[in-house]
């Protein structure tokens, strides 16, 4: 009897460690850079659908309805940290291109279209999503650019710290579909 109890609490204790090991290892692949390089979505996948109001009230959808594409900004409260990438959607809106940029936040937050317009941002579109669109879209920090086409494909999808790296995005979004991408 006190064999069975031994060995009982000791198959009990192997596998509580063998599930901890595995929720380690999940944890370290998920955390760092290598974890970052995974999130957002692929280029050539179907972007989630949705259909949200701005900040003005006007109907917003994805995939666009009017332009060939649409830029995707996951940036809750972490765009006035990074004036660069401000620069690079700034020069964004300035090339007068057929792009439509909308800046996609996870919960309400009131201050976000005046802190746009401080920031030179008047015509980015302000939209409440949800954690649930965020992990639909496979974003987890932010600042995020995805643009999607008008067939609601992802043409170009990155974490973006600086200027240059949302006029790459853009370049690669401009591509003919599967030029440049994987």
């Amino acid at each position: 009897m006190i064999a069975a109890v031994a060995f009982t609490a000791c198959a009990a204790v192997l596998c509580l460690a063998a599930v901890l090991a595995m929720l380690g290892l999940a944890q370290a692949r998920m955390s760092g850079s290598e974890g970052l390089l995974r999130d957002g979505l692929a280029p050539g996948r179907q972007a989630p659908r949705w259909s949200l109001a701005d900040q003005d009230g006007n109907v917003r959808t994805s995939p666009p309805v009017g332009p060939t594409l649409q830029a995707v900004i996951f940036a809750d409260h972490s765009l006035k940290s990074f004036p660069s990438v401000v620069d690079g959607l700034r020069d964004l809106l300035a090339a007068g291109d057929d792009v439509e940029i909308v800046l996609l936040l996870q919960r309400p937050n009131t201050i976000a279209a005046p802190v746009l317009r401080e920031l030179g941002l008047p015509g980015v579109a302000v939209l409440t999503g949800s954690p649930a669109l965020y992990a639909r879209y496979n974003v987890r920090v932010g600042p995020f650019l995805i643009f999607v086409d008008a067939a609601g494909l992802v043409r170009a999808s990155s974490l973006v710290n600086y200027a240059w790296q949302v006029a790459k995005l853009r370049q690669l979004a401009g591509l003919p579909a599967g030029v440049g991408q994987p």
